[in-house]
């Protein structure tokens, strides 16, 4: 959900539309529902028109979203966009999919389950949704095992890394756990499994360690955390789990970094989630958790409802929700298989190692992303006394590319980067073109402050030789300016 609010402005508080007005003679009110209906034709034609002025999808670098899929895919997706994924008697081949998914997901996940055996986990709206189940299953274990012992239980907290998304402040806030975050430095941007163990007490639900910051795309060392962390935990007596938040890099790594230990195969790793809209290649929607076994999600959780049919057992923050994103996580896992997913990643590595080798050589950028990780490139300027981040940023969308700009995490705030993300509809084609594109970018800004230069040489030469410092002062002020107003950034995307 997103909070907005809307200010009026006379005139614009009206649509007009240029080719609807064959059927509307009059505007439309923007923040009223209007008093009368009007032809289908006409309101197609008014919001086809303001949706021009969206950026393009396949050009948002920004994003780790799958942008693209397959026509067959997209037929699915429609044919069963009028499905209610709750109602699982009524649709009880969406609810085999979503299983079927699960126990793929906790297979590749190397998690502890037979053959016949039926994993632990659920779809959700993606990985926040699954980071907030994940969290509540955590929380209460800890509160059952601290009121058995007859301990406080009020102060429930989690450590993090200061890299964290968003969504584990929102979980921390909303359900009243302290987060604990080991803050970052500079060339070292993500968590630091010695400090995170330090700042693990009795109080502590879980560690969450990522796989893939969003920052950087790097994974952090689960298995050096879960090292560290059984060692504390045999020395003190306490049981403190670990999650891994593997919304980006869990359908990274099984496939390009097989030998990588991080998942179920540690014994601390109770829970993982993973984005299926990310690079498990579905449209935005859909998220996966799952558990290591059912001992790890609290039974007290899990709600129990017949009033659609049969007893359904739920484990959701939401109610209902669409069928067509679990059944397009289905049709990818059969369509592509470990070989096609294997494939799609290791093209989007070679994508992301030439965008890197390209920015290289322009010898303007500092890559501070890591080779292993996640598929992007993230780099810095190293010189900024002339330009920002921020100024390439906002210059690049006159080419359609929407890269975001932004500051490290705390402590290294000083630490500005580009970040583009390479997924799979990213060819190398277009990479060569950003690089290209960027390179125009950092022409026109040196020469900008090549010109600013040579003006500020030729005014201040004036005042020596008229001596009518004070007005010159005055003009050299506007200059620069002026100058500042052309290049400033309008925010970081």
């Amino acid at each position: 959900m997103v909070i907005t609010s809307a200010t009026s402005h006379s005139s614009s508080d009206y649509l007009d539309s240029t080719f609807a007005s064959r059927y509307v003679t009059e505007p439309l009110p923007k923040f009223q529902m209007p008093a009368r209906s009007i032809p289908k034709d006409a309101a197609y034609q008014i919001i086809h028109d303001e949706l021009m002025l969206d950026g393009n999808p396949r050009l948002n670098l920004a994003s780790f979203v799958t942008t693209w899929m397959e026509e067959e895919c997209d037929k699915l997706i429609m044919a069963s966009i009028n499905k209610n994924y709750v109602d699982m008697d009524e649709y009880p081949v969406t609810t085999e999919l979503q299983n079927r998914c699960v126990n793929m997901i906790a297979h590749l996940f190397n998690a502890p389950v037979g053959e016949t055996e039926t994993a632990i986990g659920v779809g959700t709206v993606g990985s926040s949704e699954a980071i907030m189940l994940a969290g509540l299953a955590f929380k209460r274990k800890w509160q059952q095992k601290r009121k058995e012992e007859g301990k406080p239980y009020d102060k429930p907290n989690i450590v993090t890394g200061a890299n964290v998304q968003v969504c584990w402040e929102k979980f921390a806030r909303y359900f009243e756990v302290e987060l604990k975050e080991v803050k970052l430095r500079e060339g070292y941007y993500v968590m630091d499994p010695v400090k995170a163990v330090d700042m693990v007490d009795e109080n502590t639900i879980c560690v969450a360690a990522i796989l893939g910051s969003t920052l950087t795309g790097e994974f952090e060392d689960v298995k050096l955390l879960n090292e560290l962390l059984e060692k504390k935990n045999k020395e003190t007596g306490w049981d403190t789990p670990i999650h891994v938040d593997a919304a980006s890099g869990g359908f990274i790594a099984p496939f390009l970094y097989p030998d990588l230990v991080w998942d179920f195969r540690l014994p601390l790793v109770k829970s993982i989630n993973v984005s299926g809209h990310k690079y498990g290649l579905v449209y935005a929607g859909v998220g996966w958790v799952v558990w290591r076994d059912k001992d790890e999600l609290p039974d007290e959780l899990i709600f129990h409802i017949n009033y659609l049919g049969s007893d359904q057992p739920t484990f959701t923050l939401n109610f209902s929700k669409g069928s067509s994103q679990i059944i397009a996580q289905y049709y990818q896992f059969i369509r592509l298989g470990f070989e096609g997913y294997r494939d799609i990643m290791k093209n989007c590595r070679d994508n992301a190692s030439v965008l890197g080798k390209g920015l290289e050589e322009t010898g303007k950028f500092e890559i501070v992303s890591k080779e292993i990780g996640v598929p992007l490139v993230a780099f810095s300027l190293k010189d900024t006394s002339k330009y920002t981040v921020f100024n390439i940023a906002d210059n690049l969308r006159r080419f359609g590319w929407i890269v975001p700009a932004y500051t490290m995490a705390p402590d290294a705030e000083h630490v500005a980067v580009l970040r583009v993300v390479v997924r799979e509809d990213f060819n190398r084609s277009l990479a060569e073109r950003l690089i290209s594109d960027i390179g125009k970018v950092i022409e026109e800004l040196d020469g900008l402050q090549s010109q600013a230069t040579n003006k500020a040489t030729q005014v201040t030469a004036t005042v020596d030789e008229t001596g009518d410092k004070l007005l010159k002062k005055k003009e050299i002020a506007m200059y620069w300016k002026k100058l500042a107003d052309r290049t400033k950034t309008s925010g970081v995307c």
